[in-house]
């Protein structure tokens, strides 16, 4: 038996294990419309809309301070999100193949965009350089995680062997350390960690080996490890402020120190929605990274277990439509958008809850913010047309 044959079988006996055939017959024929999946359809609905709403609540008061008005971020949110819905419903007609033959150009771009924000173009807010202005404001770190999906999965959809050997994996890995290398550099730290964890997710669904996985995580601890303990720069005072934010509550501990404040008032109901005292001028930038502390302040424990429960489903559902990809670059694209925003959840609960080192990472369709909410359901978009084909394959079958 072929490498490729044997990596199908095992695919496919994996989705026999997880979804039994019938059920996924059922399932699909329920939960499909027109070809698209309805159920993921409804949980990203739920969670742009949730968004929107939990945007104009955390950004209120800021709101009023920045621009004069409370609807500033409500607007721009609400634009971004019917613009996404666009963009998602574009993505979805789009042939998920198409990404295969892009993703070369990809590559280079997202490059030449990192590359950028050291250059006059570039933007820096709050003594971080993480955006270019190219006419609109983009941010090449939410950028380079849609590329390293589709290069991952197109490089290892072409030759199945790549992902069990080490110099089949050296490309992807020089190429994902350059691209971490560069968002560290603004610095970023999470979002390379979500970068780099892409390629892995990526790679060990390709047929990686357990030692290549350990090896690469040995690399980014020992990179981690010198940028805390020997480089003693930006990360060193992070590091410390994790350690014992309340020993600097008024420095660098501050918005980690508002943030457990916000979690630890909202108890197990909340105090309701609109009512959080913290986005009132404490806690910084509320609606962006540190929006889960208000939703726990105002909707309580039950609120955030809700709303973690709906990333479940919709993870979930990405999983199931992947594994059904009748090709691997299928199964890989769809993965790396799974493991993207599974990624992106747990990093942004570690951060919120003091769990990890306080560090810019956007909760999937929730922070406000174009670029990401823009990427987030194009990359939806695409998983959408992974169903669709997953369906008419289904369809034809039954005939």
């Amino acid at each position: 038996m072929t490498t490729q044959n044997t990596i199908s079988f095992k695919k496919n006996k994996l989705v026999d294990r997880l979804f039994p055939k019938e059920a996924r017959n059922r399932l699909s024929k329920f939960t499909s419309s027109g070809g698209l999946d309805f159920t993921l359809i409804i949980v990203t609905t739920l969670l742009v809309v949730f968004g929107v709403v939990m945007v104009f609540s955390a950004s209120y008061y800021n709101s009023i301070n920045d621009y004069g008005t409370p609807y500033s971020y409500l607007r721009s949110q609400g634009i971004y999100a019917i613009t996404g819905f666009i963009i998602m419903f574009v993505f979805s007609r789009i042939n998920y193949k198409v990404w295969k033959r892009a993703a070369l150009p990809l590559a280079v771009f997202g490059l030449i965009l990192l590359g950028l924000i050291f250059t006059p173009l570039g933007v820096e807010v709050n003594g971080a350089t993480r955006w270019v202005k190219l006419g609109i404001t983009v941010m090449p770190g939410e950028v380079a995680k849609f590329v390293i999906i589709v290069l991952c999965a197109t490089y290892f959809s072409r030759d199945t062997k790549r992902a069990g050997k080490l110099l089949g994996l050296l490309p992807i890995v020089i190429y994902t350390v350059v691209v971490c290398f560069l968002i560290v550099k603004q610095p970023n730290l999470s979002t390379a960690i979500t970068v780099f964890l892409i390629a892995v997710g990526i790679a060990f669904v390709a047929g990686m080996q357990w030692r290549y996985v350990i090896l690469m995580f040995a690399g980014i601890a020992g990179g981690t490890f010198y940028l805390i303990e020997i480089d003693k720069g930006y990360w060193h005072d992070r590091m410390a402020s994790f350690l014992d934010p309340f020993a600097d509550a008024l420095g660098d501990g501050f918005q980690v120190v508002q943030s457990l404040l916000a979690l630890g008032t909202g108890g197990l109901w909340g105090k309701g929605l609109g009512q959080s005292i913290q986005k009132n001028l404490y806690l910084p930038e509320p609606q962006n990274d540190f929006i889960l502390a208000i939703i726990g302040e105002e909707l309580g424990f039950l609120g955030i277990a809700a709303l973690l429960i709906v990333f479940t489903i919709m993870v979930w559902r990405i999983f199931y439509i992947s594994l059904q990809s009748k090709d691997n670059f299928g199964m890989y694209l769809g993965s790396g958008v799974g493991i993207m925003i599974a990624v992106q959840v747990i990093l942004n609960v570690a951060v919120v809850t003091s769990s990890m080192p306080p560090t810019g990472i956007a909760l999937p369709f929730i922070s406000a913010g174009g670029n990401a909410l823009w990427i987030f359901l194009g990359l939806i978009g695409i998983v959408l047309n992974i169903g669709r084909s997953v369906n008419a394959d289904i369809a034809e079958r039954e005939e």
